[in-house]
């Protein structure tokens, strides 16, 4: 084989590190001639998020009226979905949970942070029959327990797990998509133990009468939100995202002042039990707040755990994905 001159060597080290460097700051980098505004502002949500509440609202539609704008909105089941619309263009903003937000930085589908919402522990957490003989984490090891690849409960049991000395290999986790199915597997008892988020876990909870084992409390996660969108559309679309944000601020500090009119507002429109969504929203902090460095701490811890069990494919670094637009 033919050897590569040191010099030449050097020039290409020095390029991918130039290459390198470029790629982390290309959020704050590029330039504003990359899209044109918008007409349309098409909208991504999931069950039970500020967003849906925004939404039956209708507050968004008259504050962007004036300038022209219209507002879709579209419903996903899960965040990962929500994220590939997004990366295909489908969309052109939404939320998803703290572990989408790392996987899809993971697999460069090149979406960029925009907000977080407030911490929300108590919103997502592990189930188990009333019955069952598990009374603590330490009780699962050996066990197969539900959660889903890459969701906010697979990171609250890795912490969990962590806090009482065990390890991620302690179990055997069982990957599960839906809510409805994971419902179905605690039905079963075809696992021991059961991972979801709200309004699923309060779902279940009102529903199969499940004892609730650990949930996100004492500061295992915090279960944040995000807001995402592409970096290029959200450059080009600025003066439509301070309006949104300010019309979901708006929307919050209601929200959190009338936790009796959320579940009459959103019953209906999700079609949940208003049983369901009155346990979801009396845990639940609202708000939407701009990103910071502790924000982006708290968010490299799941990257860095995720890594660990190499369940994304290399290790990231989540600030380069924040986009510091003053939007809020």
């Amino acid at each position: 084989m033919r050897s590569i001159p040191a010099s030449l060597s050097r020039r290409r080290a020095l390029r991918t590190v130039a290459l390198s460097a470029a790629g982390a700051a290309a959020f704050t980098a590029l330039p504003l001639l990359a899209q044109s505004a918008s007409k349309t502002v098409r909208i991504g949500f999931q069950k039970f998020n500020t967003l849906n509440i925004l939404k039956g609202t209708g507050q968004l539609e008259k504050a962007l009226a004036p300038a022209g704008i219209q507002v879709e909105w579209r419903e996903f089941l899960g965040g990962g979905q929500l994220s590939e619309a997004l990366a295909a263009g489908a969309i052109d903003f939404g939320h998803a949970s703290d572990g989408i937000g790392v996987f899809q930085q993971a697999s460069g589908k090149g979406l960029a942070y925009l907000a977080a919402e407030s911490p929300y522990p108590g919103g997502v957490g592990f189930l188990v029959p009333q019955d069952s003989p598990v009374h603590s984490v330490r009780d699962l090891k050996g066990k197969r327990v539900a959660t889903g690849r890459g969701y906010n409960s697979q990171y609250l049991l890795i912490r969990a797990l962590e806090a009482q000395g065990l390890r991620y290999e302690d179990v055997e986790p069982v990957y599960i998509v839906t809510a409805s199915d994971t419902v179905a597997a605690l039905e079963s008892k075809s696992v021991a133990a059961i991972g979801l988020w709200d309004p699923f876990l309060a779902g279940a909870q009102v529903a199969t009468g499940a004892r609730l084992l650990l949930d996100g409390s004492g500061g295992l996660t915090g279960n944040r939100t995000y807001h995402f969108a592409k970096p290029e559309w959200a450059r080009a679309n600025q003066p439509t995202l301070k309006t949104l944000f300010a019309e979901l601020g708006k929307t919050n500090a209601w929200a959190q002042g009338h936790p009796k009119e959320v579940v009459e507002l959103l019953a209906p429109q999700l079609k949940v039990d208003p049983k369901v969504l009155a346990l979801a929203t009396e845990r639940r902090q609202y708000g939407v707040v701009p990103l910071t460095n502790e924000i982006a701490a708290e968010q490299q811890l799941l990257a860095d755990a995720f890594a660990k069990i190499k369940l994304i494919p290399q290790p990231v670094k989540v600030q380069d994905a924040f986009l510091p637009l003053p939007v809020l």
